[in-house]
C-alpha cells in the first residue's frame, strides 16, 4: 500500500505546481491593490467626480478585502484551501469584468467590493496550501516564491497602471485580470490538490467581533486623514471609530480565551514566539510599502515632471532585485538561523529610505534615484519571504488556515497604517515647508496638475523626501522584531 502523508497525499507528491497555479492568482489580486491608485485622476475624469469620491474606488477594495480576512483563513480548514481559492477567485474575475463595464462611480465602487471579497478568500489559502504541502525543513523555498511574489506585485502595480492608462485606457486595468483569471482558474482545477479538511465548530460570536472590530479599525484609519482625524458625520468621529474598533476587538480576544468550543483564532498560535514577532514585523514592511508610494510618485510626477508610466518605471529596479534573489534568499531561509535574513532586510530597506529621501530634489538625476530603490528592492527579497516562512513554520497542519489569516489580517492593517501615517506626515511636511504656499500645492496636486512652478517645487520635493522618514523609523521597529526572532524548531509543532 503506497504511503500518504498527514493530508493524504502520496508520500512521493510534489507541491510546486500547485504552489505556482496559486501565485497567478495572488500574484492578480495584490497587483490589483496598488495598480488603481494611478488611475485615480483618469477614473474621476471619465465619470466626472471628485477625487475624495474616486478615492473610494481603492478604499472599498482594501475594506472588503481586509475585514474577512480572519473568517476567509478559518473557513479553508474547514470546507478546503482549494474550494475557497477557487470560489474566491471566479468572484474576482467576474468582478474585475464588471469593474470595467460600470457606468458610474457608485456602481465602480460596489464592483470593487465584490473584487475585494473575492481577494480576501483567495489570500490566505495560498499561505495554507504552502504550509499543508511543503515540508517545514524545506518550507523557505516556497514561501520565497510567494513573498516574492507579494513584494513584485505591489511594485509592479502602478507600473503596469500607468502603461494600460497611458495606452487603451483605464478600464484596462480592470479588463486585464478576466483573462489572467481564467488562466489561473484552469491552473488551480488541474493542479492544487484536495486537502484533508478538519472539522472546525464554527463561531458565529467570534465572526461577529472580529468582522465589525476589524472594520471599524481600519474604515476609522483610512478615513482619517480624509476628515482631518475630526467628526465624519453628526456624533460619529474618526477617535470614537477606532476607540470602538480596538474595544471590540478586545472583546473578541476576550470571548477566544473564554471558547470553550473553537474559536475562530486559537490564541496558542501567539505562543509560538516567532509566528508573534513575525506579524509584528510583515506589518512594518506593508506600513513602509504603502507609505513609500505616495510622496515618491507625488515627487516623481509634480517636481520631475515625469508622466505616469515614467514615475513607475523608477521603481523597476526594486521589482528586479527582488526576482533575481528570490531563489536564492529561498535557499537561504532554510540553512541560516530566521534572524539573519530580515534584520538584513530591514536594516537596507530603512538606510535606503533615508538615502532616497535626501535624493529627492528637483534636479537630482535619474541614476541618483535608481541607486536608493535598487537597495530597497535588495532589502525587500529578505524579508518577505523569511518572515512569511518563519511565522509558518511552526504551525500545525488544522491551524494553517486560521495563522495565514491572522498574518494576512497583520499585513493588511499595516498597509492601512502607512497610508494614513503617510498622508498625515505629507500634510504636516508641506505646511512647514511651503507655509502660505502649502494650500495652493495642495490644490495643484488634487487637481493632478502637471509639474509644480519653480518656486514651489524646491520646498514641495523637501516635503515628500522627509516624510520617508516616517516608514524608515517603523522598519526600526521590524528591525527589533527580527533580532529577536529564536532558531527553528526541527519539526512543525503539532496540535493538541
Amino acid at each position: 500500500m503506497d504511503q500518504t502523508t498527514e493530508n493524504g497525499l502520496p508520500a512521493d507528491y510534489r507541491p510546486w505546481p500547485a504552489l505556482i497555479a496559486l501565485v497567478v492568482g495572488f500574484f492578480m489580486i495584490l497587483v490589483d491593490a496598488t495598480i488603481v491608485s494611478v488611475a485615480t485622476p483618469a477614473i474621476s475624469s471619465a465619470f466626472d467626480t471628485d477625487v475624495s469620491t474616486t478615492l473610494w474606488v481603492t478604499s472599498a477594495y482594501l475594506l472588503a478585502y481586509a475585514v474577512p480576512l480572519l473568517v476567509t483563513g478559518r473557513l479553508g480548514d474547514r470546507v478546503g484551501p482549494r474550494n475557497v481559492y477557487v470560489i474566491g477567485l471566479v468572484i474576482f474575475t467576474l468582478a474585475s469584468l464588471w469593474c470595467g463595464l460600470t457606468g458610474s462611480i457608485e456602481e465602480l465602487i460596489v464592483a470593487r467590493v465584490a473584487q475585494g471579497l473575492g481577494a480576501s478568500m483567495m489570500t490566505p489559502q495560498t499561505m495554507a496550501v504552502i504550509t499543508r504541502t511543503f515540508p517545514a525543513h524545506s518550507r523557505g523555498q516556497a514561501m520565497a516564491l510567494w513573498g516574492a511574489t507579494a513584494g513584485v506585485a505591489m511594485m509592479v502595480g502602478p507600473v503596469l497602471g500607468g502603461l494600460l492608462i497611458d495606452g487603451p485606457g483605464w478600464e484596462w486595468i480592470f479588463f486585464i485580470n478576466v483573462p489572467v483569471g481564467v488562466i489561473a482558474l484552469v491552473l488551480a482545477l488541474r493542479l492544487v490538490p484536495r486537502l484533508k479538511t478538519h472539522s472546525h465548530q464554527f463561531d458565529p460570536l467570534g465572526v461577529v467581533l472580529s468582522t465589525l472590530g476589524v472594520f471599524l479599525l481600519i474604515f476609522g484609519i483610512q478615513e482619517g486623514e480624509r476628515y482631518d482625524w475630526g467628526t465624519i458625520s453628526g456624533a460619529i468621529s474618526v477617535p470614537l471609530l477606532i476607540g470602538a474598533g480596538v474595544v471590540v476587538l478586545g472583546l473578541f480576544v476576550f470571548w477566544q480565551s473564554r471558547n470553550r468550543g473553537e474559536p475562530l483564532v486559537p490564541l496558542r498560535l501567539f505562543t509560538d514566539r516567532n509566528f508573534s514577532l513575525s506579524n509584528i514585523a510583515i506589518t512594518t514592511v506593508a506600513f513602509t510599502f504603502t507609505a513609500l508610494g505616495f510622496p515618491f510618485m507625488l515627487y516623481a510626477q509634480l517636481v520631475r515632471g515625469d508622466s505616469p508610466t515614467e514615475s513607475a518605471l523608477l521603481l523597476l529596479p526594486m521589482a528586479v532585485a527582488a526576482m533575481v534573489l528570490a531563489p536564492i534568499v529561498g535557499k537561504l531561509v532554510d540553512g541560516v538561523h530566521p534572524r539573519l535574513p530580515p534584520t538584513f532586510g530591514f536594516a537596507c530597506a530603512a538606510i535606503s529610505l533615508v538615502w532616497l529621501g535626501h535624493e529627492m530634489t528637483p534636479g537630482s538625476s535619474v541614476v541618483a534615484i535608481l541607486l536608493p530603490m535598487t537597495l530597497f528592492g535588495i532589502g525587500s527579497a529578505f524579508l518577505w519571504a523569511p518572515l512569511a516562512a518563519t511565522a509558518t513554520r511552526n504551525l500545525g497542519m488544522q491551524n494553517a488556515g486560521a495563522g495565514a489569516g491572522v498574518y494576512n489580517t497583520t499585513r493588511q492593517i499595516g498597509a492601512v497604517l502607512g497610508s494614513a501615517g503617510i498622508a498625515a506626515l505629507m500634510s504636516t511636511r508641506l505646511a512647514a515647508e511651503l507655509g502660505h504656499q502649502a494650500s495652493g500645492g495642495a490644490q495643484l496636486v488634487a487637481g493632478g496638475q502637471g509639474k509644480l512652478p519653480d518656486r514651489i517645487a524646491g520646498p514641495f520635493a523637501d516635503a515628500m523626501g522627509q516624510s520617508l522618514l516616517l516608514p524608515a523609523a517603523v522598519l526600526v521597529i521590524g528591525l527589533i522584531s527580527a533580532a529577536l526572532l529564536e532558531g527553528f524548531r526541527h519539526e512543525a509543532a503539532s496540535d493538541a
